[in-house]
């Protein structure tokens, strides 16, 4: 019969990446489950507590709240919080195991729907959950610098005021809606000040009605997407979702867009142009972000359209879910640890109040 001694000796012959998955399948399987609250402050104070008001290490404890949760004080703000204040968990009633399993959710990307039930919430409270968490990985995203040989591109989704309509008082359609290509009828006023009903085509190509990605890749996996503007490229666009965002001296692969001739001459990178129909040039090329371009669409395809106010959140999920090269386990604990823990506190209400276009330029 196996003992307790001859498991521990498989365990320890077994590589990190396999010891991650049995730790992983131990906890889903209820062996061992931590509260938020522990996780949070061992997350949180790893280093020493922490004020997430303003930083301050003068932290001291200050009794338990009348659910028994200890409160800290900071010496020098004077604030009184929690271990979960100012993070997207504050004031949930949900614990960790809840949040694991949502989080397990987001990694397969699976619809609003499954994932309710699968996590016993109510739909709309997932669909906070999932911006709350995207709102917060924003922070992760925005200090990611590319380098090396980076492979720069754009690429183009329709402007979307999907959720927009439903219960608002304010909003107002500022065209004509879509019905997924097919010629639309408006009125207009003819000759005679009747009114007239007009048949129009969806316009085609580049134009207003789509709006603009610069995306950027490196061969690390590492990448950079963000909505720029309506409409065709620009130096402004490329300038304002790159600058700072690509590290002197790298060596830049595009297609002949002019716009990144002048973006690299001002940046001092050294610049690769591919031709028409050319995407490589020895070790130099582009397929790396056609690649990119390719399994983005694929997974904003999965959720028949994005509004294009939540489509930045939608960005930094594909890059880190389905484009970076870490593994399964490594990438649920960056969710775990840094997105559960981060000092962000979006409210509720707030979500779908943002722009309807956030556009840089």
């Amino acid at each position: 019969m196996a003992t307790v001694a001859d498991a521990m000796k498989v365990i320890a012959a077994l590589s990190k990446d396999d010891f991650d998955k049995l730790m992983i399948a131990l906890l889903k399987k209820g062996s061992y489950t931590e509260s938020l609250e522990k996780f949070t402050e061992k997350n949180r104070f790893c280093n020493g507590r922490v004020c997430p008001h303003c930083g301050s290490v003068a932290v001291v404890r200050n009794g338990h709240r009348a659910d028994g949760k200890q409160k800290y004080r900071c010496k020098d703000c004077k604030s009184v919080f929690v271990i979960n204040s100012v993070s997207i968990t504050s004031g949930t009633r949900k614990d960790l195991s809840v949040w694991e399993k949502f989080i397990d959710c987001m990694m397969n990307g699976f619809p609003l729907r499954k994932t309710a039930n699968i996590c016993g919430i109510h739909k709309n409270t997932a669909f906070l959950w999932r911006h709350k968490i995207l709102d917060a990985l924003q922070g992760m995203h925005k200090n990611v610098v590319l380098e090396g040989i980076v492979e720069a591109d754009e690429t183009f989704f329709p402007v979307s005021y999907k959720g927009n309509h439903k219960l608002s008082k304010t909003f107002k359609m500022p065209r004509q809606a879509h019905k997924r290509g097919i010629d639309h009828e408006s009125e207009e006023i003819d000759e005679n000040g009747k009114k007239i009903k007009v048949k129009k085509k969806n316009k085609r190509g580049l134009s207003n009605d789509k709006v603009c990605v610069p995306c950027a890749v490196n061969r690390s996996g590492q990448s950079i997407a963000m909505v720029g503007k309506l409409g065709k490229v620009s130096y402004d666009c490329i300038n304002a979702a790159f600058d700072t965002r690509i590290k002197d001296k790298s060596t830049l692969c595009t297609d002949k867009e002019k716009s990144y001739s002048k973006f690299s001459k001002e940046h001092s990178l050294e610049l690769y142009q591919m031709d028409s129909g050319v995407s490589k040039k020895g070790i130099y090329n582009i397929q790396h972000i056609n690649n990119y371009h390719k399994r983005l669409k694929d997974f904003i395809d999965k959720f028949y359209g994005v509004s294009t106010k939540y489509l930045n959140n939608y960005l930094v999920w594909n890059n880190l879910v389905i484009y970076a090269k870490e593994t399964y386990e490594e990438k649920a604990k960056i969710f775990l640890t840094y997105v559960l823990t981060t000092v962000k506190q979006e409210k509720c209400r707030d979500i779908p109040n943002r722009p309807n276009l956030p556009i840089l330029v």
